[in-house]
């Protein structure tokens, strides 16, 4: 009896149009997926894709958030060498013979150098309303020490009604070769500021711009102090600076201001640069 074949048909490998008799190897059977079974798997590999993708955001909001909570506890606890940028007055005591100013006195917390031992504890007064100000990490020595060939900002203070003022530090070496000199073995106060000018002006120095020197004794501690006109500094047109040596370190104290502010605070900041010392 014969038998029904269950086997698909598929399309002949030979063209019905062929005249040809000879028998030739067929060729392997083309499978063919319904449609809707493709329009299945489609939709799958699409469902997966989009699975994959909701993961992976998850996850990278996940490691953001996890680098967010590890950044931020840096951001909220600055180093305490790092400006305060509050009013000075709000952390720093005042000083007891003029309630009108207060007392900054720098300790090894404030500054790298003083970390190093590079510079020597210094201190001066301010007015309450001013505030520090940060300091670029290129400016203020921390990439170099103990070792600073070139001179860096120690600290800085300002206020926009009054003026700025700023302690600058250069190694000794840079300006003799003895070590642990005094400033007066360095030489005279306009030999000083011939070196240092650029460092009160902030770009260029012109001897014709200083109107006066002096020296002071504090102690054991010689200091020259220079009143200078400066229209083309960058600090100011109006500069103030007193300078002295100990160990191996030059430390400078700079008051700036231009023509408004020294108007209205010259008094001021001739005081502040009075009660500098190292």
């Amino acid at each position: 009896m014969a038998t029904t074949s269950t086997v698909p048909r598929f399309p002949s490998p030979i063209s019905s149009t062929s005249t040809s008799t000879s028998t030739s190897t067929p060729k392997p059977p083309q499978l063919h997926f319904k449609a809707h079974n493709a329009a299945s798997f489609s939709q799958q590999i699409s469902q997966n894709s989009l699975a994959l993708s909701l993961r992976r955001e998850v996850l990278l909001k996940g490691l953001a958030a996890a680098a967010a909570g590890a950044v931020l506890p840096l951001l909220k606890a600055p180093p305490s060498f790092a400006a305060k940028e509050v009013e000075v007055g709000s952390y720093l005591p005042t000083l007891p013979s003029d309630p009108s100013f207060v007392l900054f006195k720098a300790s090894p917390k404030d500054t790298p150098a003083l970390r190093a031992g590079n510079v020597q504890p210094y201190q001066f007064i301010l007015p309450p309303t001013w505030k520090q100000l940060r300091i670029a990490n290129i400016l203020s020595g921390n990439y170099c020490q103990p070792k600073c060939a070139e001179p860096w900002v120690e600290v800085k203070f300002e206020d926009e009604k009054q003026g700025k003022v700023q302690v600058v530090a250069s190694p000794l070496i840079r300006l003799t070769n003895k070590p642990n000199s005094s400033i007066e073995e360095i030489g005279s106060p306009e030999k000083l500021i011939a070196s240092l000018g650029p460092f009160v002006t902030g770009n260029t120095y012109d001897p014709d711009e200083l109107l006066e020197t002096s020296v002071e004794k504090l102690g054991d501690q010689t200091y020259y102090k220079y009143v200078l006109e400066t229209p083309f500094a960058l600090t100011g047109s109006h500069n103030l600076a007193k300078a002295t040596a100990k160990g191996n370190t030059v430390v400078l104290f700079v008051a700036s201001a231009n023509d408004k502010q020294w108007k209205a605070s010259e008094k001021t900041l001739k005081a502040m640069l009075d009660s500098f010392q190292v």
